[in-house]
């Protein structure tokens, strides 16, 4: 039995919105689910079994259930996937509690002029129960912006998990030697700038970020040209002072979506392109390439075929910014010629 008067007890009934009181036994009996299904859900959300006896679940996972169920009689979620929908949800809004524990600590940290640790458990629960509806306010915001924006954008498209998009994943150089050597504090700082500046970028170029991992950012964009001037500008915008270098690569295709994420080898093209660009760099594929044939602003050469992995003779094309009058130089002149006729070969060759 959990003791009603320990503060730990308190913040985790503020958090799940009532006392522990149920077995996983007994949540499936009251939802109506046979243990099997409770238990894959429960692996799905990210969490270890829970033993036959423990009394870890409350009335909110009871109605978690029933309205899972709910969703499935309305045919909007198919049964055979319901754990990969749990799962999709449960991965983002992991990393999102860990920013808001992280969040609590700060504010925790910042108003105990004492600097005690650990941190007092009955001064967590005070500070959880200020902020706790204020972010479900601000999530349910930010999360009904984005189904409006991925609405329209759906409504916009032909429809379908297919699209035709560009994938790029852009890479922190020399990210793992660097961390080796920075405090804890100091890394997280670091990333969060990273994952800042990157959304910042993307976003202005009405591009998304598909995830992010640490020291690289997936992102896409439906047009060629959103996705090139994310590409030369994230480097750009980020290199300031001693951070570390980055590089970019993009390729253009048919991508799957779905929950979330994207699947296709137009995914793993871009991040092989991205493993052979030089820091600063953007490397994109011949499909952009092609896309890029005949605008002014960018100089597109291709350069030395290479083998990697997946890819005998891949031919990347390394994309900058033409400087102002550059158009008028015979030699660059000349140079786009050579590279329309790389293309045109490529294409015969396709």
């Amino acid at each position: 039995m959990t003791d009603p008067d320990d503060p730990r007890e308190a913040l985790l009934r503020v958090l799940l919105g009532g006392p522990r009181r149920y077995t996983r036994l007994q949540v499936g009996a009251m939802a109506g689910m046979p243990p099997e299904r409770t238990r894959r859900l429960w692996r799905a959300l990210g969490f270890p079994d829970a033993a036959d006896d423990d009394q870890v679940f409350t009335d909110a996972d009871v109605q978690a259930l029933a309205l899972l169920s709910a969703l499935i009689d309305t045919g909007f979620v198919d049964e055979d996937f319901e754990a990969s929908i749990i799962r999709a949800m449960a991965q983002s809004l992991s990393r999102l509690a860990d920013w808001q524990t992280d969040l609590l600590a700060d504010v925790l940290a910042r108003d105990d002029a004492r600097g005690e640790t650990p941190i007092d458990p009955q001064r967590a629960v005070e500070g959880t129960r200020r902020l706790l509806p204020l972010l479900r306010a601000l999530q349910d915001y930010v999360w009904r912006r984005h189904l409006a924006a991925n609405a329209e954008r759906l409504l916009a498209s032909a429809g379908g998990d297919r699209r035709e998009l560009a994938v790029g994943f852009a890479d922190l150089v020399g990210y793992t030697s660097r961390s080796r050597g920075m405090a804890g504090r100091e890394l997280g700082a670091m990333v969060e700038d990273f994952e800042g500046t990157a959304a910042e970028v993307i976003a202005r170029h009405r591009g998304r970020v598909v995830k992010t991992v640490g020291d690289g950012v997936l992102y896409t964009a439906v047009s060629a040209i959103d996705a090139v001037e994310i590409g030369l500008e994230l480097p750009e915008t980020w290199q300031t002072g001693d951070r570390p270098p980055l590089r970019v690569g993009a390729a253009y295709g048919t991508v799957l979506t779905h929950l979330g994420d994207v699947y296709s080898p137009v995914v793993n093209l871009a991040s092989r392109l991205t493993s052979l660009g030089r820091p600063g760099a953007l490397l994109v594929d011949r499909e952009l390439a092609r896309r890029l044939r005949g605008l002014p602003r960018y100089r597109v050469r291709p350069l030395r075929r290479v083998s990697v992995r997946g890819y005998d003779e891949l031919q990347p094309w390394l994309v900058r910014r033409r400087p102002a009058g550059e158009a008028d130089l015979a030699l660059e002149g000349m140079l786009d010629e050579m590279a329309d006729d790389v293309l045109e070969d490529d294409l015969d060759d396709g």
